[in-house]
């Protein structure tokens, strides 16, 4: 009998008895305990967290109680992710061996529900790469090809879904870290619209852009878990939530829908991937959708601006990890100004500390106006670009 699959699949074969949770667990965990050394997925696995919970469900099927969709299903969380009582590092020298206090507010919702925490999987430091290179514990593997990269930062979740070590994972988005290594590992992750998910308890990067997301085997997998976390949340001020479930849009008809693509897209693009875009766009045609060609010039500025931006943020976010509070602290230093500075020297890679320096130089007094200032009318002229395309 066939043991893994998507996350439909194995509930139905909870539901209906033919494999018990704990069964389930373990044949995961196996996985994990095999196949890890190869992929790096992992950076730290909770196979108690996990069977204790797989008891609980198993008691719940025994008893005649339904299973809510995710309930019972063996998953993973980016380790940027907070779990109480269970390490967190962001895969940084910085934050090994801290152990939070609390929960993340998706994690909180996923526990209440029965999720099977198998562990916690790899990235790029505090999220800042596009490989997954960029982790004090060595990059995560291509499930697909191990001689190529897993995508980043969240290619640990992207790697333990592909390669059969989880059903689902949550990720981390701030400029395409959940759809790259999706989409390099070949997995379904999307990053949702800023404020539907809580932010509460996700390590912040770049607090304006970051959002936390699905990475599963199939677009239903990916609906049913953004569909269970995305809500309000009162510990988060920019939490909105969701609109509506999106799980029961997937059957519906397209017929009459319009996709908007803007041609600069297309622009300086590889032959193949532009073959797959038009490819997809054509089943979208054949099933009555329109699509309408745009003209949106400033969405070239976007890479500058969120370059810009971002490294700002972090300079800001990261300004907390100073030796003192928490996290790492070098053990040789003077006085307190060479503590603060040899920690943060020997604390972070050179991937963090080259954003840090850019952030930090975007925000002094004499740069201010002139990249930081102009980086944020301008993210205000490219969000009124969209918000005229989607008025047509």
């Amino acid at each position: 009998m066939k043991t893994h699959g998507t996350v439909a699949r194995l509930h139905g074969m909870l539901e209906s008895r033919k494999i018990s949770c704990t069964e389930l667990t373990k044949v995961y965990l196996s996985a994990v305990g095999r196949d890890n050394a190869a992929l790096n997925a992992y950076v730290k696995t909770t196979p108690e967290t996990a069977l204790e919970t797989a008891r609980r469900v198993d008691e719940k099927i025994a008893a005649g109680q339904p299973l809510a969709p995710l309930e019972g299903i063996p998953m993973t969380l980016k380790d940027n992710i907070s779990t109480k009582g269970i390490e967190t590092t962001c895969c940084s020298r910085m934050l090994r061996g801290y152990v939070p206090i609390y929960d993340a507010t998706v994690w909180k919702i996923l526990k209440g529900q029965n999720a099977v925490l198998l562990g916690k999987t790899n990235m790029d430091e505090f999220a800042m790469g596009s490989t997954c290179e960029n982790s004090c514990f060595g990059g995560a593997g291509n499930p697909r090809d191990p001689g190529r990269v897993a995508g980043g930062s969240s290619g640990g979740v992207a790697a333990a879904v592909v390669g059969n070590l989880a059903a689902y994972g949550l990720g981390s988005d701030t400029g395409g870290s959940i759809r790259e290594p999706a989409s390099f590992c070949g997995a379904v992750g999307f990053k949702p619209t800023y404020g539907a998910v809580s932010r509460y308890g996700l390590v912040a990067f770049a607090s304006s852009f970051d959002q936390i997301g699905p990475i599963a085997q199939s677009v239903e997998d990916a609906a049913l878990v953004y569909d269970a976390v995305a809500r309000r949340d009162p510990m988060d001020p920019t939490s909105s939530g969701s609109r509506g479930a999106v799980s029961p849009a997937l059957g519906k008809d397209v017929r009459g829908l319009k996709i908007g693509i803007p041609k600069e897209y297309f622009d300086e693009i590889r032959s193949d991937v532009a073959q797959a875009l038009q490819k997809a766009a054509g089943v979208w045609r054949s099933l009555g959708a329109e699509f309408v060609e745009l003209s949106m010039p400033s969405v070239k500025l976007g890479l500058p601006i969120y370059y810009i931006l971002a490294c700002a943020e972090a300079s800001s976010n990261l300004g907390r990890y100073d030796g003192i509070r928490y996290g790492y602290c070098t053990p040789h230093y003077a006085d307190r100004d060479e503590m603060v500075c040899r920690t943060r020297s020997e604390g972070f890679g050179r991937e963090v500390k080259r954003r840090i320096l850019l952030g930090t130089y975007v925000l002094s007094a004499g740069y201010y106006d002139a990249y930081y200032k102009k980086a944020q009318n301008l993210r205000g002229a490219v969000v009124r670009t969209f918000d005229r395309a989607f008025g047509e």
